[in-house]
């Protein structure tokens, strides 16, 4: 019979790094006790989000705690001759999910890794071929979304002239959403017979993800309403005669940064302007992130050249069929359940790589 992982709850705790969360804890309580910190809105938030961050965390712990305990319990009885077997396996199966969980909750230490994500795909040039593997990246992530258990909400999507996207922006809404799907960011390289050749040739496609964290309506950035254009047209989207008849889809470009952002959702125009502002905020905070961190390659960067060479992930379905991760050599070679959503291998790894090359 299975039996759970070492009663010594210190090297558990020891491994969740237990003791320093406490104790960071107690100090958020104490920053947040101090009027002078109230004073500061921005400084106030941050803590605020940390301690969020750090109480969501010592109970997963808890609760994990308990359900182990429970195993311990019902092994007890066992041993004294109750019939609980299957109360046992019921029990460990819940338990070693949970644990898996828990070591993945390990990984995160990003103030915006719980945060809800904007995902947008793009495809490389290519025509229908790049297109048609947007549409299946697109396909993919509203998957994993789903069996994650997160909500998704399609915020924009441009259809390809024969097949496919030309474009796509998804709101994934659930726990930790931006922690995972921010690994996923970079060029995704596709290798296939393509169905759209009559000759049956293998062809390389390419399309480009981007994750950026969802922000609160608290977070303040500068946006100056006279660097902004906006642009009203016809949703070429679902949603009835409404939609189809009037203005109501909105597109925002923020002149200073080039940034375009655009919805069509909702049927009022109203609305999906007011998405456009939240998604245009998440990405001015992303880039603002990015530049305090004295990255040298700004995220939007890739998009002009989504090609060869710059891939993140390889998807060859032909002549033979594997996945790699090109950052953290993982390989997988059931591509159906891959492209089905499930990500937690790739994504993992990446956590633990992330990790690694913070702590140095």
């Amino acid at each position: 019979m299975s039996t759970p992982p070492s009663s010594n709850s210190r090297n558990s705790e020891v491994f969740f790094d237990l003791d320093r969360k406490k104790a960071d804890l107690d100090s958020l309580n104490v920053r947040l006790s101090d009027p002078e910190t109230w004073k500061d809105q921005k400084a106030f938030q941050s803590v605020q989000q940390n301690k969020k961050m750090l109480e969501r965390d010592l109970q997963f712990f808890d609760k994990l705690r308990t359900q182990r305990e429970e195993v311990e319990v019902l092994l007890e009885l066992s041993k004294e001759g109750e019939s609980v077997d299957a109360e046992i396996a019921s029990a460990l199966t819940v338990f070693e999910k949970e644990l898996s969980e828990a070591e993945l909750r390990a990984l995160y230490f990003d103030v915006d890794d719980p945060r809800n994500v904007i995902l947008t795909i793009h495809p490389g040039a290519g025509g229908t071929e790049s297109q048609d593997w947007a549409q299946i990246l697109f396909r993919m992530y509203m998957r994993y979304a789903e069996r994650k258990g997160f909500k998704a909400e399609v915020l924009d999507s441009a259809p390809g002239e024969e097949a496919g996207l030309k474009s796509a922006a998804i709101r994934i809404e659930g726990e930790f959403a931006f922690g995972n799907l921010s690994q996923e960011s970079g060029v995704h390289r596709l290798v296939r017979i393509s169905p759209f050749d009559a000759n049956k040739r293998r062809h390389t496609s390419f399309a480009a993800v981007f994750a950026y964290p969802e922000v609160e309506d608290t977070v303040e950035l500068d946006i100056n309403p006279e660097d902004l254009r906006i642009d009203t047209y016809r949703s070429s989207g679902k949603g009835g005669q409404h939609v189809n008849t009037t203005d109501s889809a909105v597109r925002i470009t923020h002149n200073p940064t080039g940034i375009v952002v655009q919805c069509q959702n909702e049927r009022s125009q109203h609305k999906n302007k007011a998405m456009c502002m939240k998604v245009l905020t998440s990405r001015l905070y992303e880039l603002e992130k990015k530049k305090k961190r004295e990255k040298i390659d700004k995220l939007e960067d890739l998009k002009s050249d989504i090609a060869w060479g710059n891939q993140i992930r390889s998807y060859v379905l032909q002549p033979y069929r594997l996945i790699k991760d090109t950052r953290t050599k993982l390989e997988i070679g059931d591509v159906d359940r891959v492209l089905d959503g499930d990500l937690d291998e790739f994504i993992k790894a990446m956590l633990v790589l992330r990790k690694k090359t913070a702590q140095g």
